[in-house]
């Protein structure tokens, strides 16, 4: 493809994301659609600030999440173990989450979302992951809990 091409298909994917999903992100949530936005984001600060038995209480017991790069769904007790090695490794510098969709029937809610962040692995050495994610909520007296969740970071394609 010469480069031409490429430069209009970036201004038009560019542009696509930038004017065409600005009402998506402007519109009015509910307050329940509010309520689990908010949950989202707590998990993320928690997960940020490597608070990993403040992220697992927001985890359903019976929580079942599939990651991309996974081979099968974990369940709680694999995210302990898989984010205590994550905290150890890595510390989040940035992140930013923008809702897509959220959709809440009675006790059950689900939220698509895009995700970036900047992190840290070793000293001094940043990188950045993007990419979209679902997280899917349950609600158990006046809490929203992590039930399950799908996602990952999405590559750019050439």
């Amino acid at each position: 493809m010469s480069r031409l091409v490429k430069a209009m298909v970036v201004v038009a994917v560019v542009g696509f994301f930038v004017f065409g999903s600005a009402p998506l992100f402007a519109q009015e949530w509910s307050k329940a659609q509010k309520e689990v936005w908010d949950t989202i984001k707590k998990a993320w600060e928690l997960s940020a600030k490597r608070d990993l038995d403040g992220f697992l209480s927001m985890l359903h017991d019976d929580y079942s999440g599939w990651y991309y790069e996974s081979a099968m769904p974990g369940c709680k007790e694999s995210a302990r173990k898989w984010g205590a090695y994550y905290y150890k490794k890595t510390k989040v510098l940035v992140w930013d989450i923008k809702p897509v969709a959220i959709k809440v029937h009675g006790n059950f809610a689900f939220v698509h979302y895009y995700y970036s962040e900047l992190y840290e692995e070793k000293k001094g050495e940043e990188k950045s992951s993007q990419g979209r994610w679902t997280d899917i909520l349950k609600k158990e007296g006046d809490k929203w809990l992590l039930i399950g969740d799908h996602g990952g970071e999405t590559e750019d394609e050439d």
